[in-house]
Formats: structure tokens, sequence, C-alpha cells
């Protein structure tokens, strides 16, 4: 039986959202997750918002990947399943949870079941499950968020998407030679930097396109990637 949230939570994310302009129906699914995580997030930790107002915002960075999705979508280091879990709400796709932490997996599947989305989640490194044959270039779209250098979460994801998938890395700040490094990286991965979506503020999303498959050696060893990322 799901235990008891913490309606004032709920209800307070839900008016925040609806006041950023979030549908009410929306907004109150998103909000039940986001009173899931919260609470979770007393024990175990999920995510640094600690509040209705801080979360929110995570929550509404999230939907910035809507009209970018194709299902299925496979999300990185995904924590507190941000932003897959809201885009499964958000756009009703099949999302697949890579997160090797066990409680932070074990949260995941409980999310997953209570809020009766299409996820499944797999407890394991990225590195591991992007050699596994039954997930390698087998997704749609991937997705990472505040996991490690753009660079690094390059080779984390691209291993993921079948040809013509897209991975959309979410990042703030971008010094040039960051971005330069995205430019060289793509092509030893099988992509192809395609678009660059600038947001509100810092904000921004970088649409890498895969266009060939992926050498058999990457993804490198667990590790590896965030210690040295290609090209940077």
């Amino acid at each position: 039986m799901p235990r008891l949230l913490d309606n004032g939570a709920r209800e307070r994310l839900q008016e925040v959202l609806a006041a950023r302009g979030v549908d009410a129906a929306l907004a109150g699914r998103l909000a039940q997750y986001g009173a899931l995580l919260l609470e979770a997030n007393r024990s175990t930790n999920l995510t640094g918002a600690q509040s209705p107002e801080d979360l929110a915002g995570h929550l509404l960075d999230s939907l910035t990947l809507v009209p970018y999705v194709k299902t299925p979508l496979a999300d990185i280091g995904s924590g507190g399943g941000l932003p897959a879990i809201a885009l499964a709400i958000a756009a009703g796709a099949d999302v697949t949870l890579i997160e090797a932490t066990r409680k932070k997996a074990a949260f995941l599947e409980r999310a997953a079941r209570e809020l009766h989305v299409h996820a499944r989640v797999v407890a394991q490194r990225a590195e591991l499950a992007g050699r596994d044959p039954a997930l390698r270039e087998a997704f749609d779209t991937a997705t990472a968020r505040a996991v490690a250098s753009a660079p690094a979460v390059l080779e984390l994801t691209v291993p993921f998407l079948r040809l013509g998938g897209r991975a959309l890395l979410q990042r703030g700040t971008l010094e040039p030679r960051e971005r330069e490094a995205v430019v060289d990286a793509a092509p030893m991965l099988g992509a192809r930097l395609a678009e660059e979506v600038r947001l509100e503020g810092d904000r921004r999303i970088l649409i890498v396109e895969k266009v060939t498959p992926t050498p058999a050696r990457f993804p490198r060893r667990v590790g590896i990637p965030e210690k040295r990322p290609l090209c940077f």
C-alpha cells in the first residue's frame, strides 16, 4: 500500500507549477511525483531540492525536453528520476532508468509503480549497461542530468541510441572549450551535434544525433569517461 504523502507539499507544488503555466491535470500528476520525491529525499539523497518551490524549478527544467523526446527513452544516472519520470508523465514516454545506487533504484521502482508510468529500472553503471545487447542502440532518446562534463555525458548516452536517435544534454553555462570537445567527440561515438537550443538564462539543450553505429570500444570501462572525457 502506498504511504501517505505530505499533502501540503503536493498542493503547494501543484500551485507553483500551475502558476508557471503548466496544465492543471499535468501539474497534479507532477506534484504527486514531486511529493514522493521530497518524502523519500528525507532518508535518501535523491535531489538537492528541499522544498516544493525548489523542486518546481527542476520539474519545469525537465519539461523543456518534451518537444524533443521520442520513445523509448534511456535516462543515465537517474537519481531521483529527473528528467525521465517527468517525461514519462508529461510526454507518455516509455523510459528506462539506469541508476547504479541501490537505494535510488529502489525509489525509482516505487515511484514508477505508484505513478503508473511506463518505466523500468536497471540498477547498473551506464558503462556496463551500454554494453548490454538488450540496451545498446535500442533507444530513440537518451538523457542524463547533472552527471558529468558534456563530453563524458555524450560517451555515456550515445551507445544507447539507435541510428537517428538523439541524446538531449541539459547544460548550464557552457565554456567554448567544453562545447568544442562535444563537437570533436561526437563523431568518435558515431554522432554529430545537430542543434543547440538556448533557454532562459544560461540554460541550453545540446541535441546530438546518432548517425553511425558506436564503435565497440565505447563506452570505456567504469569511471574512465568521467575521469578522462573525450577531447576535453
